[in-house]
């Protein structure tokens, strides 16, 4: 068994997706022989690392070694996919801030959850900008600094604009409506 069988392994372990057995990891490097004694010289020098070969169910990968994964806890984050509901939402503030939960929904057309607020805010995203001076000074939201560092965006203005986004394809049809992202305005007075 050389040296260089060993790392081999090692590097396609460490660059594969899912754990591999030893006849994918002989298939993959074209050898026949070797590879479960490289094993055996992985497992002894990662031993004690924060990180070890470790085999489940005949297949093989690295993982955490198991006195740090409280560590790796604390750090780790989760990304979730954020609705259709919440990215018209967030596009809607982001355009027309400091913006109220009713000017929100009669942009949509539809009313939205609290939870799709919620998760804005979870996110950094949009934070309360006070409120209204009108009857019932309804809370009005924007968009936070987080928001423009996660879009990497300087200010409000490096926005997309209506061209952009013509442009970009996002205001064609996609259901046979006809909409086309223009809204119709009228100056008088119902």
């Amino acid at each position: 068994m050389t040296d260089e069988l060993a790392r081999a392994v090692e590097a396609l372990l460490f660059a594969s997706e899912t754990p591999l057995g030893i006849p994918d990891i002989e298939q993959r490097l074209g050898v026949s022989a070797g590879v479960s004694e490289a094993m055996e010289a992985l497992i002894a020098r990662h031993a004690g690392h924060g990180i070890n070969l470790v085999e489940r169910g005949g297949r093989w990968h690295f993982q955490t070694a198991a006195d740090l994964a409280h560590l790796l806890r604390e750090t780790r984050e989760s990304s979730r996919r954020l609705s259709r509901a919440g990215t018209e939402t967030l596009a809607i503030i982001a355009y027309h801030e400091p913006v109220s939960r009713a000017e929100i929904e009669a942009i949509r057309g539809v009313q939205i959850s609290k939870g799709t607020l919620d998760v804005l805010m979870e996110a950094g995203w949009i934070a309360p900008a006070g409120r209204r001076e009108m009857p019932g000074r309804p809370l009005t939201y924007a968009t936070t600094a987080e928001f423009l560092t996660h879009f990497g965006l300087n200010d409000r203005r490096d926005l997309p604009g209506i061209d952009d986004l013509r442009a970009a394809g996002l205001l064609e049809p996609q259901d046979g409506s006809g909409f086309d992202g223009e809204l119709e305005t009228s100056d008088e007075d119902d």
